[in-house]
């Protein structure tokens, strides 16, 4: 029966679902077609999260994690374990991606002399509805919270999104953005006093329009 326990437990981890993700990903590159849709599986939402928090659009997160994935297909094998994390690589190829994005943005928005916040994007109206935040929470200062993290600058919303919306650990956050973790720290410091400001701000502006 032991014997008999070892065989089966030894097959459950040729399953994808019950791979690691090095070994998803190592599979992947060895073309098995399985072993990527386990990974996208398991890891799109995650990316395509990140890039919706740091956006506040939908159609911007989709098109990120379908260059991230396409990108893992491509450039997979520089992936080194060593290093950190497959989930941290991601996070760190969705980053470069959703920065450059941002960017080209905010350089077309001072060609056309629209106006950006604080380098950030902030949509008219509501938020992505099918955001997981959303769909758990759905309270009017939720929204006034998503919306002061969208108006942040990038250096700062990313801790935010990384450490408090994503609930990674400091060291994991400092590996994805390649600063010490020290740094990290005091970012998200600033950063959550900024985000008290805006907040303030944010319901002194509501209590003026209801006056």
């Amino acid at each position: 029966m032991r014997a008999d326990g070892a065989r089966a437990a030894m097959m459950m981890l040729g399953k994808p679902a019950a791979a690691s993700d090095e070994d998803l990903l190592r599979r992947m590159l060895d073309g098995d077609g399985e072993a990527f849709e386990a990974l996208y599986d398991r890891r799109q939402p995650s990316v395509y999260r990140f890039a919706l928090r740091m956006s506040g659009s939908p159609a911007f997160a989709e098109d990120i994690a379908q260059e991230v994935f396409l990108a893992l297909i491509r450039e997979g094998v520089t992936f080194d374990p060593s290093r950190g994390s497959v989930a941290a690589y991601l996070f760190g190829m969705t980053r470069h991606r959703v920065l450059r994005r941002l960017e080209r943005e905010r350089r077309m928005s001072s060609l056309t002399g629209e106006d950006t916040e604080d380098e950030g994007f902030v949509p008219n109206g509501p938020v992505a509805s099918d955001d997981p935040l959303e769909d758990a929470v759905r309270s009017e200062r939720v929204e006034w919270v998503r919306r002061a993290v969208l108006a942040l600058p990038v250096h700062y919303r990313e801790v935010v999104v990384l450490c408090s919306l994503h609930d990674l650990s400091y060291e994991t956050a400092a590996e994805i953005l390649g600063c010490p973790v020290g740094t990290v720290r005091s970012r998200l410091n600033r950063a959550r006093a900024m985000l008290a400001d805006k907040l303030r701000a944010l319901g002194g502006d509501r209590a003026t329009a209801a006056g």
